[in-house]
């Protein structure tokens, strides 16, 4: 892991967690570029089982043994996945490594997520994706449109509703796209010589993805308008009508912005 990092740290593809982060936190406040103590990436891995040590590795299916890896994994799940996610494409790999105590806040996610532990334990909480009272429909819709978290935050009053998975090596989790989540790792666990917790994300795209978020584009344009519209995978009658009128709105909007290219998995 040290090696993969040292050569995803120059694109930018490290990520590190600000100490005294809680679950609560907003992500994008505490995620930042640079080893918050100063330390170039060789030293964080020296230090990894510091407690409280987090390190992120983004995209490493740009590294070809990682991408051998995921697609790996992908060929032993899809048969498991694809009767509800069609069309899978665009499977990248997220890799976590941490020393407790330490968490990842509560967030959602564009990409469905299959979540695999490597090593050590971790605690991963995830809620229901069509639970509007843990998110509300306008703020997972800003979020796949704009990449705005600005408003999904964990309330207190929904922390009983989530399904707690205590994790150990060779255990995962599988939870699709928008799927409210956020993980702790606990002390309790480590031993000597034994303390750094390893999970990665194998997450991906799918032809459902793609038609939610054409839809989340159309919805964007009936609130402008005052309408309190159903959110996608309520009725796949409306979803049918809606998404290729969002397709439409969404290279509208990217062609008068000079946007060429879209999000992967967005329209």
């Amino acid at each position: 892991m040290a090696l993969l990092a040292t050569r995803l740290m120059p694109s930018g593809q490290c990520r590190f967690m600000t100490p005294g982060a809680t679950q609560a936190c907003a992500l994008e406040s505490v995620l930042q570029a640079t080893s918050p103590h100063g330390h170039d990436v060789d030293e964080v891995f020296r230090r990894i089982e510091e407690p409280g040590t987090w390190v992120a590795l983004y995209n490493v299916e740009t590294d070809p043994q990682y991408r051998a890896f995921l697609a790996e994994v992908m060929d032993t799940v899809r048969p498991l996945l694809e009767h509800r996610q069609p069309g899978i494409f665009k499977v990248c790999g997220y890799v976590f490594i941490s020393a407790p105590p330490s968490v990842t806040p509560f967030h959602i996610d564009r990409e469905n997520n299959f979540w695999l532990q490597l090593r050590g334990r971790k605690t991963i909480n995830v809620w229901d994706h069509t639970d509007r009272d843990v998110v509300a429909a306008k703020d997972v819709e800003d979020f796949v449109l704009f990449n705005s978290l600005e408003r999904v935050r964990l309330k207190e009053t929904v922390r009983a509703r989530s399904h707690e998975f205590h994790t150990a090596p060779g255990d995962g989790v599988y939870f699709p796209s928008t799927s409210p989540h956020m993980t702790r790792c606990d002390p309790d666990w480590v031993k000597p010589g034994d303390g750094v917790c390893v999970s990665i994300g194998v997450v991906f795209y799918s032809r459902v993805t793609r038609r939610y978020a054409r839809v989340h584009q159309f919805n964007h344009v009936l609130r402008r308008f005052g309408v309190a519209p159903r959110p996608p995978g309520e009725s796949a009658v409306v979803d049918a009508v809606k998404a290729p009128l969002g397709h439409l709105l969404a290279v509208a909007r990217m062609r008068l912005r000079g946007v060429t290219t879209s999000p992967p998995g967005s329209y």
